[in-house]
């Protein structure tokens, strides 16, 4: 009845006005107050007025009524000038806007504001129910994203019954960039990491692509082309292409033994002299290469300070002549073997190239002219000078030690010069030098490292000591075929200060020297790495001492490596018992230092009258020593170079050994010494032959039972596997515990 009312009583829309009281229940009365009058109505107009264009603006109908049948209420029921909002709903439900209504506090009469009623930050939303009919009260809920909700809950869901408008904000999806590791790296470490390739892997990874074709041909990557590796196998085109893309980066060229070449310096010598303008290090050793090309690169290169020319034909005094003038910082020059090259243009080298260090002029003429051999003794810079296969003289010798009229020392009767630099000096095969020359090395050449002087036939003990007492330093040491030589050099050499430094030895065909010189030397040179007595007198005993000496030099837990070889080929005095002994000895472990372990023995005595009994002790040390941790490998082992039938054994027994099999070197030792006694007594002659090999091969078999049993070594060493244990010997048992 009471919306039936409402309906047929309906006021009138200029009869309501924004300011009209309502009840407590939020509905409008049915007594209508008095109208007002005068200036009250003006105003109350006024503020009615002054809300339609603020609605206008605001997308809005007018309001007509004050209150809807849908039990909705106007807008125009809101009052935007009073201090408080105050609900024009019917339902007696709370305000259903939001958004912020905070209007400015005005004076009766008059608008808050003329543009914006209610500022920036005001915004009026009408939520919408969810049908026409709904009378319940209902309440607008707090936003979704500032509602209390429990860990875990999703805040994603809507409200039944209500239409949330959000305002999405559109943002542009940006694609996301993919990261090529290798294309965006940059070109230096690319080249940085090819540099860690080999030549050959660089020019396969050329074929990947055209990209990488260009980054494996970068002059960076072959500023060092070394081709000795593989120079049968690289083609020459390919060969040029590394060489031209080089260009200026390359500074060491080694083309040894690239005769493939020999064609293309013909057609692209030119273009590879211009481009390759920073070279220091230079080898055409073995090539074949013609004048031209070699003079344009040896002008276009200042900066040469290694050069090989071994073995070419097309060099002559010209190239040298060319060297003298261009190449001012060379330091190492090599000319061996070459047939079109003598002292005249190797003349002009030494006067004009002050740093020169190195000379090798191997099989070269003119060595007798003393004007070459006084501009290197006044040069005396040269650390070795190689000058083996020459026409070298001994007044030539003298000259390039003492100089040409020298001052001499009253009183030692010796040349007042100043020593030579010479720390190695080869003069083997050359035939004219005698002791008159060669003694002019002592005392002028302290710094010697190195010595050759092999199939020099003339020399003899007198020069040979006299140069040996004078070198401290000496640590290289070829005599090979000097007949005249004694054991008086060798015993010399073992007293010498350069018995300390000495690491290789050749004195093969010296069939003077025997044991009485090689025991010495090897006791007294411990740094021994290599000793050549082919066609010597030397026997078992030089084999026996030298593998006491290697034992010596210790033993530990790595495996062994090659301290001492020895060259022993066609010695008559060496057996295989000598060859056996050296053996025996690389796989050979002694016994571990055992620590004396004393025994303490208790004795309780117990008198008749029943008085406490009296104890004593004894304290007995023992004699059986206590084993420690015994060593494994030995530190250092002898290689042998042998009679040729024995050479297959020695070098399976030396593998073996290498890799630490001790045990199997060992049965293969004792293996071959069976062989070796079967094949000596096969050989011998005589009645009862067949007798003495049985009784031989028993003896043997019993030798190698109890060998087994004792330990893989012999007597006075342990296996190094650890050997079965043996039972004890003795009949009766300990009685004191």
């Amino acid at each position: 009845m009471a919306s039936q009312l409402s309906d047929e009583i309906s006021p009138s829309p200029g009869s309501i006005s924004p300011n009209s009281p309502t009840n407590s229940a939020g509905q409008i009365p049915l007594d209508q107050p008095p109208k007002l009058k005068g200036r009250q109505k003006l105003l109350q107009s006024l503020q009615r007025m002054s809300s339609s264009p603020t609605l206008t603006r605001r997308g809005r109908s007018s309001s007509t009524t004050s209150y809807r049948r849908d039990n909705k209420a106007s807008l125009s029921c809101v009052s935007l000038s009073s201090t408080s909002y105050s609900p024009c709903l019917g339902n007696e439900s709370s305000s259903q806007l939001y958004g912020g209504l905070n209007p400015r506090p005005a004076t009766p009469g008059f608008s808050g504001s003329t543009g914006e009623p209610h500022g920036t930050n005001a915004r009026i939303r009408l939520m919408d129910v969810d049908g026409p009919g709904f009378t319940t009260p209902r309440t607008v809920p707090l936003p979704f994203d500032m509602r209390p909700a429990s860990h875990g809950s999703p805040r994603t869901v809507t409200p039944v019954g209500f239409k949330v408008e959000e305002e999405v904000i559109a943002i542009k999806s940006q694609p996301t960039k993919s990261f090529d590791f290798w294309g965006d790296m940059p070109r230096e470490i690319k080249i940085g990491i090819l540099q860690y390739l080999t030549p050959q892997e660089i020019v396969r990874c050329s074929v990947v692509s055209k990209a990488w074709n260009e980054m494996c041909y970068d002059g960076q990557l072959w500023s060092k082309i070394d081709a000795t590796q593989y120079y049968s196998k690289i083609p020459s085109d390919v060969l040029v292409k590394l060489i031209t893309s080089g260009g200026p980066f390359i500074r060491d060229l080694n083309l040894r033994g690239c005769i493939q070449m020999r064609d293309k310096w013909s057609t692209d010598g030119e273009r590879i002299s211009d481009l390759c303008r920073n070279v220091v290090n230079f080898s055409l050793e073995g090539c074949r290469i013609d004048r031209a090309s070699i003079y344009s690169f040896l002008l276009r290169n200042p900066r040469l300070e290694y050069i090989n020319l071994s073995g070419l034909s097309s060099v002559t005094n010209s190239a040298m002549k060319v060297i003298a003038r261009s190449c001012s910082q060379l330091e190492t020059l090599n000319v061996s073997w070459c047939n079109n090259v003598d002292t005249t243009g190797l003349l002009r080298i030494v006067q004009s190239c002050e740093r020169l260090k190195d000379l090798r002029a191997s099989e070269i003429r003119g060595f007798q002219d003393e004007k070459f051999t006084l501009a290197l003794f006044e040069r005396n810079t040269l650390d070795r000078l190689i000058m083996s296969r020459t026409n070298l003289t001994d007044h030539s010798l003298k000259v390039l030690i003492h100089g040409e009229n020298p001052d001499m020392d009253i009183l030692t009767d010796r040349p007042i010069v100043p020593p030579r630099r010479f720390r190695h000096l080869d003069l083997h095969h050359c035939a004219e030098v005698s002791d008159d020359g060669f003694k002019s090395l002592a005392h002028n050449v302290p710094d010697l490292e190195g010595l050759q002087v092999s199939q020099c036939s003339d020399l003899t003990d007198q020069s040979v000591i006299d140069v040996i007492r004078t070198t401290p330093k000496l640590s290289h040491l070829e005599l090979e075929d000097l007949e005249n030589l004694t054991n008086s050099t060798l015993v010399e050499l073992a007293r010498s200060p350069c018995a300390q430094h000495l690491e290789h030895l050749n004195i093969s065909f010296c069939e003077s020297l025997s044991d009485t010189g090689m025991l010495q030397v090897m006791k007294s040179c411990p740094k021994l790495r290599s000793v050549e007595m082919d066609n010597t007198r030397v026997s078992d005993l030089t084999l026996m001492e030298a593998s006491f000496r290697i034992r010596r030099r210790g033993y530990s837990d790595d495996l062994p490596q090659v301290g001492l070889r020895l060259m022993i080929f066609d010695c008559a005095n060496i057996t295989w018992a000598g060859v056996r002994e050296v053996l025996s000895s690389n796989a050979y472990i002694p016994r571990a230092s055992r620590k004396p372990v004393s025994t303490v023995v208790t004795v309780t005595q117990t008198s008749d009258n029943g008085s406490s009994p009296a104890t004593s002790t004894f304290v007995t040390p023992a004699s059986s020593p206590s084993p420690s941790p015994a060593p494994t490998y030995p530190n250092e082992i002898i290689q042998l170079k042998c009679f040729y039938g024995w050479q297959m054994t020695v070098d399976e027994h030396t593998k073996r050994v290498l890799r630490g099999d001790l045990a199997s070197a060992s049965r293969l030792d004792r293996k071959w010494a069976d062989y070796m006694i079967a094949t000596e007594e096969a050989g011998a002659a005589g009645a009862g032959a067949r007798r003495r090999r049985r009784r031989a091969r028993e003896a043997e078999r019993l030798y190698n039972a109890d060998e087994d049993d004792n330990d893989a070594y012999g007597v006075g060493a342990i296996s190094a596997l650890g050997g079965r244990r043996r039972r004890a010997q003795s009949g009766s048992s300990c009685t004191v515990m």
